[in-house]
């Protein structure tokens, strides 16, 4: 069968069907933790990678690293050309800077842009505690697995982003009204426990609410919060969320002039285009 389907393996070798590669050298040094639901204030957060690579994964491409706290669902994310050490630990520098709370801990899965020596001494000189997922268990980082199709891939599609401009196009849509469209006024329900009843697991949600108004629930507690909730609130009030969608919706556009259609798929799948309405 292999001898058969040998010729075939070559011609499809180009395509992308997984751009993780697992870091072994460190995995038995960093813990592994696996309960992150059990998190009750903001500052531990999931962190992945998303490609934009297209159909092929040849040369240089673009990724979006994401990042999202645990609590409040408060997401962050910066576009990188590569994943290279030191566009990886840019990428975190300037999102803990702009989180709106310390940065008390993140969680990765095994891929090698974060399981490597930069990424630890980065978290310990920080003093960010670190931990990884188990292998192939993607329901470890539910939270962030979710983000990346939400916040990410519905908006940025499949296409493949491989220039300069694009990744500052789409920083230029992550830093401000992407970010503030999702964190101020995106509301969704989160999960609070799982009931098994005979065969059945059932779950129970929380009422859909803003990933500000979770973190301003939280705001009594000492040190929880860096930049105050009043002044976000401020933000939001000043904000007209139909201005602000047809800007992400203009933005979105410029940044769609910029895929390299050659090695993006022909066909656009379904739901691409990403329109953010209200």
């Amino acid at each position: 069968m292999d001898r058969r389907l040998e010729e075939r393996k070559k011609r499809v070798g180009h395509r992308l069907y997984g751009g993780t590669k697992p870091g072994r050298l460190l995995q038995h040094l960093i813990p592994l933790r696996t309960d992150h639901g059990q998190e009750k204030r903001p500052g531990f957060a999931e962190v992945d990678l998303v490609s934009h690579s297209g159909n092929s994964a040849r040369g240089e491409f673009a990724y979006s690293l994401n990042l999202t706290d645990v609590h409040t669902g408060w997401t962050e994310t910066r576009a990188i050309l590569g994943k290279g050490r030191q566009a990886v630990l840019d990428a975190l520098q300037e999102i803990q800077a702009a989180l709106p709370f310390p940065l008390r801990g993140i969680n990765s899965d095994n891929g090698s842009e974060f399981i490597n020596w930069h990424v630890g001494v980065w978290c310990a000189r920080h003093e960010v505690p670190f931990s990884h997922s188990r292998p192939y268990k993607k329901d470890d980082n539910a939270y962030i697995e979710q983000k990346n199709w939400t916040h990410v891939r519905k908006l940025m599609g499949w296409d493949r982003y491989d220039t300069p401009q694009a990744v500052e196009a789409m920083n230029a849509l992550y830093r401000n009204e992407l970010r503030l469209w999702l964190n101020l006024f995106q509301p969704s329900a989160k999960l609070i426990k799982k009931v098994r009843v005979g065969s059945k697991l059932r779950r129970r949600y929380d009422l859909p609410c803003t990933p500000l108004d979770r973190l301003g629930a939280g705001e009594a507690d000492e040190g929880t919060v860096r930049t105050p909730v009043a002044a976000l609130l401020k933000v939001r009030q000043g904000l007209d969320p139909f201005e602000l969608s047809r800007q992400i919706d203009r933005k979105l556009q410029a940044i769609y002039a910029l895929a390299h259609t050659r090695l993006s798929p022909r066909v656009p799948p379904k739901g691409h285009g990403g329109r953010v309405t209200f």
